[in-house]
């Protein structure tokens, strides 16, 4: 059956929906932080100092989403802003120790989160799952795979 046939882009964006939905309620439970807010700060705590065009780049964010973001962590104590040494227009982004107290504080979620596929799919499912995924994403990041040819 076609990828329309089995209606994959819904049930594709149903399923990451769903986890999103879940994967944030238990990570501002255990944490107050999202599950985006989670994935900019340890690019951040990874990476820093870092600039905010270059983890907009990595999350595949417009700049000004990530204006926002950083913001909000900057507020909430979890990262500073000082300006970069290398361009004098960007910011150079670093977490706090709070910054870095709070993601211990998400590893737990995390492991509930993956354990849905744990016991949902086995191993080589998994795998399979994850190679698949990351072909997806290669194709939509090469530029001259989309929009796709119609004639083919």
């Amino acid at each position: 059956m076609s990828a329309s046939e089995q209606r994959l882009y819904f049930l594709l964006q149903t399923t990451a929906h769903l986890f999103k939905k879940k994967a944030d309620a238990t990570c501002v439970e255990a944490a107050g932080l999202t599950t985006a807010q989670a994935a900019v700060l340890s690019i951040i705590n990874g990476q820093g100092p870092v600039s905010q065009n270059r983890v907009a780049a990595q999350l595949s964010h417009r700049e000004s989403a990530m204006t926002k973001m950083t913001a909000r962590l900057e507020k909430a104590g979890y990262i500073s802003k000082t300006k970069s040494k290398e361009d004098a227009r960007a910011w150079a982004l670093e977490s706090t120790k709070l910054g870095r107290d709070v993601l211990l504080k998400i590893k737990a979620p995390f492991k509930e989160i993956n354990a849905v596929f744990d016991q949902t799919l086995d191993e080589s499912e998994t795998t399979r799952l994850a190679n698949d995924l990351k072909r997806l994403l290669n194709s939509l990041n090469n530029e001259d795979a989309w929009p796709i040819d119609k004639d083919k």
